[in-house]
C-alpha cells in the first residue's frame, strides 16, 4: 500500500525528474499529471503481486507519461486532445463502428500488411455492450494465417478469436482498422443497448498504442 507521503515523493519525483516544464508548452504539465494520476490509480486497484515488476512500473512512468504527453501536443492526428484529462477527444458514433464484420476484407489486408508493432483494433462485445481497444502484433504465424496481439492473444486472419477468453461472457473480434473504429478505441467510446455509454478512460498502455498510429493507411510501411 503507497501512503499519502509515500504518493507526494513519487509525485515530486516525477516533476524533478521532467525537468522540463517551465519551458514546455502550457499544457504539459496539466497532461503530465492527468496520465499520471490515472495510472497510480489503475495500479492502485491492479496491480501486480510481484514487488520488483509494481517498481519497474512506477519507475517507468515518467518517461512513458512525458513521450504520450508530448506527441499529444505535437501530432498529426485527426484527434482533438482534453488537456485536463490527458486524452483524445472526437465527436462520437451514434453506433459502434464495425459491427458488420467483414472477413474476406480483413483476410486481404492482414495478409498484405501484418506487421510487428503494427496497432489494430479489438471489437469488445459482453453483456453491457461494445467497445473498441487499441492493440499491437507481437507474433505472426503466416502457415496458420494468425497473429498474436500483446495482450488478446491470437486472431486468425479473418478476425475471429483464437485464444480462449477467461470470461466466457465476452467477445472479441479483430478489426480492419479505419478511421471510424480508430477514432473509437483512442477516445474511449462504448455503447449500451440503448445507446451511447460512458467514455472509459485508456491507461497508459493504450495512450501509448494510440501514439504509434499511423492515419495515413494505417500501416508501418507505405503501399505497393
Amino acid at each position: 500500500m503507497v501512503n499519502s507521503g509515500d504518493q507526494t515523493d513519487l509525485q515530486s519525483g516525477f516533476f524533478e525528474e521532467s525537468g522540463e516544464l517551465s519551458s514546455s508548452h502550457p499544457q504539459f504539465a496539466e497532461i503530465c499529471t492527468a496520465l499520471y494520476e490515472r495510472e497510480l490509480l489503475y495500479l492502485a486497484h491492479n496491480s501486480p503481486n510481484n514487488i520488483s515488476i509494481m517498481r519497474r512500473k512506477v519507475g517507468g512512468l515518467p518517461y512513458h507519461v512525458r513521450s504520450v504527453a508530448r506527441f499529444l501536443l505535437d501530432n498529426s492526428s485527426p484527434l482533438a486532445i482534453d488537456a485536463h484529462n490527458g486524452s483524445w477527444f472526437a465527436k462520437q458514433a451514434t453506433q459502434c463502428p464495425n459491427t458488420n464484420k467483414t472477413p474476406d476484407i480483413l483476410f486481404s489486408w492482414l495478409v498484405k500488411y501484418a506487421d510487428y508493432g503494427l496497432v489494430l483494433p479489438v471489437l469488445i462485445e459482453s453483456m453491457e455492450g461494445k467497445h473498441i481497444e487499441l492493440d499491437a502484433i507481437d507474433k505472426i504465424s503466416l502457415p496458420s494465417e494468425g497473429v498474436h496481439l500483446n495482450k488478446h492473444g491470437w486472431f486468425d486472419f479473418r478476425g475471429e478469436q483464437l485464444t480462449p477468453d477467461d470470461n466466457k461472457h465476452i467477445s472479441k473480434a479483430l478489426l480492419k482498422p479505419s478511421k471510424a473504429n480508430l477514432t473509437a478505441a483512442c477516445c474511449g467510446h462504448t455503447w449500451r443497448h440503448k445507446g451511447k455509454g460512458i467514455n472509459r478512460s485508456l491507461q497508459l498502455r493504450e495512450m501509448r498504442l494510440s501514439t504509434q498510429i499511423n492515419w495515413k493507411g494505417f500501416t508501418l510501411r507505405a503501399k505497393k
